[in-house]
């Protein structure tokens, strides 16, 4: 969680460098994540918007409003926590500019580690900032919605992309600008003989899911599920065959799987934030075993270095690796 740049989002309005919105107002949050404290005097009411399943859970669970996407107009001020991606960034900087009033104020902030200077002096360059502030490792800055020149320039600078294969991804999502070599290697591993029901876990924007229905004759059901709304959505556009598949916006490691299939396969994620964390794809392991019938297959791919081997054997009647190159293996397993 960006427990810092939340800090640093908010400090302007206890710094009282900017002046707390009335209770009437109302107030867009992109990229909301869980743990903010909102400054004393702060009682407007807050949109947000959280398109990551374990994010949006926690905030919808301490009581906010919340969605996957922004609904509505007119606001009268826009909030944005800027992350790691910079193309995301200034989407979302451009979307607070559209949803906002004549004159709305848009105040962004992230840590410095992630960027946030560079983004402060590229927006500056395209629409004049009203000031800014460092606080907590990071800088907050503020500007006012006074045309819509900024927009375009954003916009154009970070379209929707369509990588090899005619897949259609967009700024922020994993591997957008590329199939990523681990989901490649684990497809050209892939039997040729998968049947009946299969799901993709932690499925992106599709690759994987749309190589399986490529190339196996005998699906039943297709199912892909994924944390990131955006990247299911785009998914959707991705993934089309003779089999019509299901998408699934869902946390796995806290929610439950309620179908059961002949063959799991996924590249799951293992880092959070910057830290790598080896038990997100051990939970993601386990998730799997239970969504799989007896003797169903898990085929999934990991960097070489991460030591998954262990839960295989404890969660599975037998695994083996059937592929390796210089940065991942795939592992086969029988449940």
């Amino acid at each position: 969680m960006a427990a810092e740049p939340l800090k640093t989002l908010f400090y302007p309005f206890e710094a009282e460098a900017l002046p707390l919105p009335g209770k009437h107002a109302r107030v867009l949050f992109l990229g909301a994540e869980p743990g903010f404290r909102l400054p004393a005097g702060f009682d407007a009411a807050l949109n947000l918007v959280q398109g990551f399943r374990p994010h949006f859970r926690a905030l919808q669970a301490s009581g906010y409003a919340v969605s996957p996407r922004a609904e509505d107009t007119g606001f009268d001020m826009a909030l944005v926590l800027a992350g790691r991606h910079r193309g995301q960034n200034e989407l979302r900087i451009a979307e607070a500019i559209e949803r906002t009033v004549p004159g709305g104020l848009i105040a962004v902030a992230g840590g410095k580690e992630d960027g946030i200077d560079s983004l402060r002096k590229r927006i500056n360059a395209l629409a004049p900032l009203e000031g800014h502030l460092p606080k907590h490792h990071g800088v907050a800055f503020w500007l006012r919605r006074t045309g819509m020149e900024a927009v375009a320039t954003l916009r154009a600078g970070n379209p929707d992309l369509v990588v090899e294969g005619g897949f259609k991804t967009a700024p922020g999502m994993f591997s957008f600008d590329r199939v990523d070599a681990g989901s490649g290697l684990l497809a050209a591993s892939l039997p040729g003989d998968l049947r009946g029901s299969i799901a993709d876990f932690c499925a992106g924007w599709g690759y994987l899911a749309a190589k399986v229905l490529q190339r196996s004759q005998g699906l039943t059901a297709l199912d892909l599920y994924e944390a990131d709304f955006e990247a299911l959505e785009a998914a959707r556009l991705n993934v089309h065959g003779a089999v019509e598949p299901g998408f699934f916006w869902i946390d796995l490691l806290t929610e439950t799987v309620e179908r059961r299939y002949d063959a799991i396969v996924m590249n799951p994620p293992f880092h959070s934030g910057r830290a790598a964390d080896p038990g997100i794809g051990a939970g993601m392991i386990r998730a799997a075993s239970k969504a799989l019938k007896p003797g169903g297959r898990l085929f999934m791919v990991a960097n070489r270095q991460l030591p998954y081997e262990a839960v295989l054997a404890s969660t599975f009647a037998s695994h083996a690796e059937i592929a390796r190159d210089g940065m991942f293996k795939v592992f086969s397993a029988r449940r």
